[in-house]
């Protein structure tokens, strides 16, 4: 479905349930991080893409001029919310929903901006648990859609953090900045390069119809909890105090190597994983900024690789893509495949040719069924851009 459609079919449904068209609509897209995992916290480079799936809100005036603003979604699960913007705002309960549009609202008002009541609909189809980022997706959606509402237009960066800072304060949710970054900043046809630590951004080009992304969706999440990504964060910083720097970002493999003997063997592949993925990630931006898929696909390679086996983040479904796609290879038109995100589960992302999508489809759904006797989800897309302004229409 095309962000055009999937906007008509919001402002329908809006229609329909609050009887009367939208005034305001806005949408913002999931994202899939090519390549430089765990890097982020480690003051790294990554290099997401906003994905052609978006999150869609449709917005008027609350009825009566009421002071309030209700949130509702087009989920069935979703339970429409009430926030009383004559009252102190505070979160929803553990696990709500709405929290993360509330955090965003709550951001607005802190700066000033009171956007006065109004009814919402969101809609989404950015798929949710698999890592492609469906809650940055709702908070920049928002976002957008108050700086329409209140006339007032943020700094890019600023409507990040801001986005980020919501996702912590009233979803609970310790996430870095790349998700939120991606989805305001992304451009069509463009990769974003992101350094973690400035916070300097930088458009990679990637224009070719004739390569796309490939995501596979395992289906599966595994529930080793949030302790295990503490494990490793923690692991990091023993590494780097170690190594006597601030942070790995500044590390180099030779200083790695020379800190072995003093370091838990677990600690140095930790270690190990991260130094080489804050290598990878400019790498492969400038390789496939210069079209030169089969160089970044075999990066994309030794970051899975160094994943599941230093950084023990991958599982036993993702392997599966990683390997099937590995032995279509470049003949059949796969450049390069890798898990992409916290890992446990999840998705695996490919570069492919666009052309032989359809086929290297059918052949990893079928050897991962076999293999795992799971259905995996897939779906393409090119470069998308990032959050906007929709006119509203029914």
């Amino acid at each position: 479905m095309t962000l055009s459609d999937l906007s008509t079919q919001t402002a329908a449904q809006f229609a329909q349930i609050c009887g009367r068209p939208p005034r305001w609509m806005a949408a913002a897209p999931g994202r899939v991080n090519v390549i430089g995992e765990h890097t982020d916290y480690n003051d790294g480079f990554v290099l997401p893409m906003a994905i052609e799936r978006y999150t869609v809100i449709a917005a008027a005036p609350a009825a009566n001029g009421a002071n309030r603003v209700t949130l509702r979604s087009s989920e069935k699960s979703g339970k429409p919310r009430a926030i009383d913007l004559s009252q102190p705002m505070k979160p929803f309960g553990k696990g709500v929903w709405a929290n993360y549009p509330a955090g965003v609202i709550a951001g607005f008002l802190a700066r000033g901006l009171a956007p006065g009541g109004f009814d919402a609909l969101i809609h989404s189809n950015v798929p949710l648990g698999g890592g492609l980022s469906s809650s940055a997706a709702l908070e920049v959606a928002t976002a957008t859609l108050l700086e329409t509402i209140t006339g007032h237009t943020l700094d890019p960066v600023d409507k990040a953090l801001l986005c980020q800072q919501a996702e912590h304060q009233y979803a609970g949710v310790p996430c870095g900045i790349m998700d939120q970054f991606i989805s305001v900043l992304g451009r069509k046809d463009h990769l974003l390069l992101l350094d973690c630590r400035s916070r300097k951004t930088e458009l990679v080009p990637m224009r070719d119809p004739s390569v796309s992304l490939l995501i596979t969706n395992t289906n599966v999440k595994h529930e080793l909890g949030s302790g295990e990504y503490a494990k490793r964060r923690a692991q990091c910083e023993a590494a780097a105090k170690i190594l006597g720097l601030a942070s790995l970002r500044d590390a180099t493999p030779a200083a790695l190597q020379q800190a072995k003997e003093r370091m838990e063997d677990v600690v140095f592949r930790r270690a190990r994983h991260v130094i080489g993925e804050i290598e990878r990630t400019p790498k492969a931006a400038r390789l496939l900024a210069a079209s030169d898929w089969s160089a970044a696909g075999q990066l994309m390679y030794a970051s899975h690789f160094s994943l599941r086996d230093d950084y023990e983040v991958s599982c036993a479904e993702l392997d599966a893509v990683v390997e099937i796609a590995r032995s279509i290879g470049e003949p059949g038109g796969v450049f390069g495949c890798r898990m992409t995100g916290g890992g446990f589960g999840g998705c695996a992302v490919a570069l492919v040719k666009t052309d032989a999508v359809d086929a290297i489809s059918k052949k990893i759904g079928e050897d991962y069924q076999r293999k795992t006797g799971i259905a995996a989800t897939m779906f393409v897309s090119r470069p998308a851009a990032g959050a906007t302004v929709l006119q509203p229409a029914v």
